[in-house]
């Protein structure tokens, strides 16, 4: 039998219904695996051990008495400390919520309880979901497990890691920007960005309303199936909550590909943002291997990546900064200074570039029409290879377009997963993209490639005795080029807007200023009076009487 750790959702499912595993002995084995290897990695904030074992038991005896729940049933798995958990430490990874307990649990959250799945404890993400790898928070970042030098991707980095070292079997995560792709694809594991409001927001730390994705990351394409499956469905007291049927994702995993139309977004990864010829190489076998499997390939163009990339960082900045505003000008102190590099800057966006920008979006979701009616899915690259912990700068947050950020816009399921190793082995990835709705597809074709290929049956090795690695030091702010005049300009404007700025802070503010201003004046662009923005006013739900509460938490 493989080692419990290494098993996925899929393969353990079925033998806890037969009785031939514990949920007891399994619990036991995660948790112990967790206390001997998590030093090294850092993906838990916090071990609920207790109450997972409690939770174990229960779930045992249920079965004994024939009453299975389901393939969850008895499952350990993890949430990004941004899922609020009724009674057990909720953070969102920073010093402003250190202590905060909710008397909440969110409604995926709820879901997998009701499924019989057993939390294992809460994960380290990127402050609030936004900002990282950070040196000066109460709790290290996460670390990739092939190389611990190495970075997990963000901000699901403690979800990205814990599943790829065999911490847990499965996790949640939140995806704004490409969220759970990115430590997915940075980990070796699959993540499923699902198409916006099939899984409910309510009860996850805001990052942005209008871009915020709520899904599975699992070693394999199936368990993230299972899990979709588990936590998908309608809230009435979620606003953005679809009203949509739920398939059976596990059964859609049929292996076969003949039909199958997909464009492949070469000028993505080849032009707009290259990348290393190991990844390309990787992906033109991956291409090869769709072709095989009977699926009909075609190189097709969307917007370039920066178009996407001023629409998102316009809206989901100008809706993070409203979400912390209060606490950022009361105690900015309180908050790490990546996150503040990246939010604070909204100060200089005004009502109208957030309302072009979402007039933009309509438009990019209209456009993507066209490309639906010629294709099934769409492949681009995901990032990768996994760059060194210490060299992230957060000025190349507004630098660098992202291959993952145009498909929170255009809103539809995008999927991350596995497509070969570097030399040193660093794993590589591919993203998976489809229609709203249409996550079905993507995960048939995710699956099919794997089931095709030998990817998942490499792990990282990890070395118990190995001594964790210390932190590397906080990096200081980018300096920016400004004249001074244009720099008492940018302060006077944080202050008139209440912000109380030290000179590391302020350096931050100045550097990101050009490229705020640069995405703003992009989007200055003429539009009729009918243009109007993607999300709009409605009564969705106004008279259902019994609406539950809104239930959001501080």
């Amino acid at each position: 039998m493989t080692e419990l750790h290494w098993m996925t959702i899929r393969e353990a499912g079925p033998l806890i219904a037969a009785r031939e595993i514990s949920p007891v002995e399994l619990v036991r084995g995660f948790l112990d695996r967790i206390g001997t290897l998590d030093r090294q990695i850092n993906a838990y904030l916090l071990v609920t051990a207790e109450q997972a074992l409690e939770e174990a038991s229960r779930a045992e005896a249920e079965i004994m008495a024939g009453s299975y729940r389901g393939g969850l049933h008895g499952i350990p798995y993890a949430l990004k400390d941004i899922f609020m958990t009724a009674g057990v430490r909720t953070t969102g990874h920073s010093r402003s919520a250190a202590n905060f307990i909710p008397t909440m649990d969110a409604d995926a959250v709820r879901r997998l309880k009701s499924a019989g799945a057993v939390l294992l404890g809460k994960l380290a993400t990127h402050e609030f979901a936004h900002g990282g790898p950070s040196f000066d928070l109460p709790w290290p970042p996460a670390r990739n497990p092939w190389d611990l030098r190495r970075f997990t991707g963000g901000s699901s980095s403690g979800a990205g890691a814990a599943v790829a070292a065999g911490l847990a079997m499965g996790a949640l995560g939140s995806d704004t920007g490409g969220s759970i792709r990115s430590p997915a694809a940075l980990c070796g594991i699959a993540g499923l960005k699902p198409t916006y409001g099939l899984v409910s927001r309510r009860g996850v730390w805001t990052n942005s309303y209008t871009f915020d994705h709520v899904g599975p990351m699992a070693w394999s394409v199936a368990d993230c199936a299972i899990l979709l499956k588990a936590v998908a469905g309608h809230d009435p007291a979620d606003p953005a909550s679809a009203a949509s049927s739920i398939p059976d994702y596990l059964a859609a995993l049929s292996g076969d590909l003949r039909g199958i139309r997909i464009g492949v977004l070469r000028h993505q990864y080849e032009v707009e943002a290259p990348v290393p010829g190991v990844v390309a190489a990787a992906m033109q076998g991956a291409l090869d291997v769709l072709r095989y499997l009977g699926a009909t390939l075609e190189e097709v163009r969307i917007r370039p990546l920066q178009d996407y990339t001023d629409v998102k960082i316009v809206v989901a900045e100008t809706e993070l900064l409203s979400v912390h505003g209060a606490g950022l000008r009361a105690n900015p102190e309180l908050f790490g200074e990546d996150f503040l590099g990246r939010t604070v800057p909204a100060v200089l966006l005004g009502g109208e570039d957030y309302v072009n920008a979402q007039r933009e979006r309509r438009t990019m979701v209209t456009e993507a029409r066209s490309i639906w009616s010629r294709f099934d899915a769409l492949i681009t690259a995901a990032p990768g290879p996994a760059p060194a912990l210490d060299a992230w700068r957060t000025i190349q947050f507004w630098q660098r377009p992202s291959l993952t950020t145009p498909f929170n816009v255009l809103g539809g399921p995008a999927l991350a997963q596995c497509i070969g190793f570097t030399p040193e082995g660093l794993p590589l990835s591919m993203q998976v993209v489809a229609k709203p709705f249409d996550d079905a597809t993507v995960l048939r074709i995710g699956d099919a490639y794997e089931r095709a290929t030998h990817w998942r049956e490499r792990r990282p090795l990890m070395d118990e005795a190995a001594v964790p690695l210390p932190l590397p030091p906080i990096p200081d702010p980018a300096p920016s080029a400004l004249p001074d005049a244009e720099r008492g300009r940018i302060a006077r404007v944080a202050r008139n807007a209440g912000f109380r700025l030290n000179d590391r802070q302020l350096e931050l503010l100045c550097a990101a200023a050009p490229y705020v201003e640069e995405m703003a004046g992009r989007l200055r662009t003429p539009r009729g009076f009918d243009a109007e923005p993607a999300n709009v006013f409605s009564f969705l739900g106004y008279a259902d009487v019994n609406m539950a509460p809104n239930g959001q938490e501080p």
